[in-house]
């Protein structure tokens, strides 16, 4: 058995984030495939894991953790890579982990969400967050404009969550040539040493057809 262990399954970007973590790092480390989409994290053993039902989980013998940027910051301890040099780095770490789930990721997600994995189509709720996706994106795109990477001249784990679900080409249905620096930055990360895309990390949930 592997040292690490992390539930996930490969549409997850929250999922992906972490597994590229444990790559890049070189862990040893091996996926565990989670069924979401026939309600797994919904069960009471997966709850019993995972008390907020949510992907991914790492387990490390009998350690547990969930939310994908405490396991990025465990991680970042744990390897001494991709973590804040600085007390003002690991701020700012943060601050930019914060913006991610709060708005990079969660609209992005849920847009993917409605258009790609369950075929909704488009709404006035997919119209509301792309716009609240542009906002965010425009964000992060201004800030990289001047720079390689988001807090310092080295990727962080501020980088790893950011890119989570940047990752998906097509699946976001969104014009990533609109965001120029945004493009180049995740040319940087593909570059790394290690990196691969999500579905080569981790088990698909749903047929490609059905995407």
């Amino acid at each position: 058995m592997a040292e690490y262990q992390l539930h996930c399954f490969g549409e997850s970007g929250n999922s992906y984030r972490v597994a590229l973590m444990l790559e890049l790092t070189g862990s040893d480390w091996e996926p565990v495939f989670v069924d979401y989409f026939n309600g797994e994290t919904r069960g009471p053993g997966y709850r019993e894991m995972s008390v907020m039902g949510e992907a991914p989980v790492l387990t490390r013998g009998d350690l547990h953790l969930t939310q994908s940027g405490v396991i990025l910051d465990y991680l970042a301890d744990e390897t001494a890579r991709f973590g804040g040099a600085t007390p003002e780095e690991k701020r700012e770490i943060w601050r930019w982990i914060l913006f991610d789930n709060h708005k990079l990721s969660s609209f992005t997600a849920l847009r993917r969400f409605l258009l790609t994995l369950t075929k909704a189509g488009d709404s006035p709720v997919t119209e509301f967050l792309a716009q609240r996706m542009d906002g965010a994106w425009s964000v992060l795109d201004a800030h990289l404009k001047d720079r390689a990477f988001v807090v310092a001249e080295r990727p962080t784990i501020a980088d790893l969550s950011l890119c989570g679900y940047l990752f998906y080409g097509d699946e976001l249905v969104w014009p990533l040539e609109r965001y120029p620096a945004i493009s180049a930055w995740l040319e940087r990360i593909r570059a790394l040493p290690g990196w691969k895309p999500p579905y080569e990390l981790m088990p698909r949930a749903l047929p490609v057809a059905a995407r």
